[in-house]
């Protein structure tokens, strides 16, 4: 699979099937994301790579929660701005309409739709799941740092026949990761992703992106 095909195939897939990931092939992709950019080299990810017994663990603690009602974890970061303006707004509310709509949920049955998001903390099935934590004395940069590492990490599992999935959802219950995963102390857990084969049953519209003057500005020319 060349670059391209990993980049337009990429994409985040909400249900997965029981099949095992090789240990080995998740140690030569986090092996390889290694050589993603950094400012000045200094790498400020910090990953779990987790599967069987402990990711089962977490995934459990997570549904008692949930079925208890428990609030969510007191934020560590903004995920969102509280006020986000156009376009972003737009863009955001019709990836809603689209994930919601092809389930079948109404705008109006929040109900439904915490249901269909609580798959988010069971991985959508997933057998395995990354968690990335980040130092919470760094700054901005360092943060985009860590977001081009996630990104290698995704086009590396396509290029291994894998999908995977992004979730800021994790951060809404990162104590409940701390209790298993054990992080040292100054850490934020920035995100979990979910990792393994797609099942191709559980289908759902890709969503599209903005068209590229949208997003661009080509300045000189020919």
């Amino acid at each position: 699979m060349d670059v391209y095909e990993a980049v337009t195939t990429r994409r985040a897939v909400r249900g997965f099937t029981e099949r095992p990931v090789p240990e080995a092939t998740l140690e030569r992709v986090l092996a390889a994301a290694a050589w993603a950019p950094s400012g000045s080299n200094i790498q400020p990810w910090r990953t779990y790579v987790v599967t069987g017994a402990p990711l089962a663990e977490i995934k459990k603690r997570a549904d008692q929660r949930l079925s208890a009602g428990d609030p969510w974890d007191e934020p560590e970061y903004e995920q969102y701005p509280p006020a986000l303006k156009s376009p972003y707004r737009e863009r955001r509310s019709a990836f809603g309409e689209q994930r919601y709509g092809a389930l079948g949920i109404p705008r109006e049955d929040l109900e439904a739709r915490q249901r269909a998001a609580s798959a988010n903390w069971q991985c959508f099935g997933a057998p395995a799941a990354l968690f990335c934590y980040i130092d919470r004395d760094l700054g901005r940069p360092q943060w985009s740092d860590a977001g081009m590492y996630l990104q290698t990490v995704m086009l590396l599992l396509r290029s291994e026949g894998l999908h995977s999935c992004p979730q800021m959802a994790w951060a809404k219950f990162h104590r409940t990761v701390a209790e298993v995963l054990s992080p040292p102390d100054g850490l934020v857990l920035f995100c979990g992703m979910s990792i393994g084969y797609e099942d191709v049953s559980a289908h759902y519209p890709r969503t599209g992106r903005a068209p590229l003057r949208e997003t661009v500005t080509f300045v000189g020319g020919r």
